[in-house]
């Protein structure tokens, strides 16, 4: 089990678009099973790689007991809209009503590269919306209204982890730094 430390607000990890995945190798498997992990013992819905500090369009989710992990998706959203309460492990203690899609069709790969389609609605596709936006470099506080997301940034503000430093990033000392050729 490897537990990683979530990102929260205010680290540029999460405002940054993640490249997309090219190499479907152990070094991929191994940040899916990452992401399962940190993603149980939050507990969460859902994780993104930039949440755990990897630019990368990977993310996994957890809904209906359901658990599953997307690479690289693509979304068709359904035209029918949906309100509901909205949080983030990045944004630890701050829920807010969020307009999302109700129905969405994600496509994207395994983490063997095989192709994958999920069809979701209500909160998978809440969920599967969630994480796509983090690989853009969106969080959900982006999406609300102006009086929402003033009450979301104020509550943020107050947060008693606001300002907190961020976790220690490690350079590889090898000349690949850390990526796989």
């Amino acid at each position: 089990m490897a537990i990683q430390d979530i990102r929260l607000f205010g680290d540029p990890v999460l405002r940054t678009p993640a490249a997309p995945v090219v190499d479907f190798d152990k070094e991929l498997r191994t940040l899916v099973r990452d992401l399962f992990d940190t993603m149980r013992d939050a507990p969460g819905a859902g994780l993104a790689a930039p949440q755990i500090g990897v630019g990368l369009r990977v993310f996994t989710w957890w809904v209906d007991g359901e658990l599953g992990h997307l690479v690289n998706p693509q979304l068709r959203l359904s035209a029918e809209q949906q309100e509901g309460d909205e949080g983030c492990l990045s944004i630890p203690g701050v829920v807010a009503d969020t307009p999302r899609a109700l129905r969405v069709v994600a496509r994207g790969f395994d983490e063997h590269g095989e192709p994958v389609t999920i069809e979701g609605s209500e909160l998978l596709a809440r969920c599967i919306q969630h994480e796509t936006d983090h690989l853009d470099g969106i969080l959900f506080i982006d999406r609300l209204d102006k009086e929402a997301r003033r009450e979301a940034l104020k509550a943020i503000r107050s947060a008693e982890w606001a300002g907190l430093p961020g976790p220690i990033v490690q350079v590889s000392p090898h000349a690949t730094h850390g990526k796989g050729l």
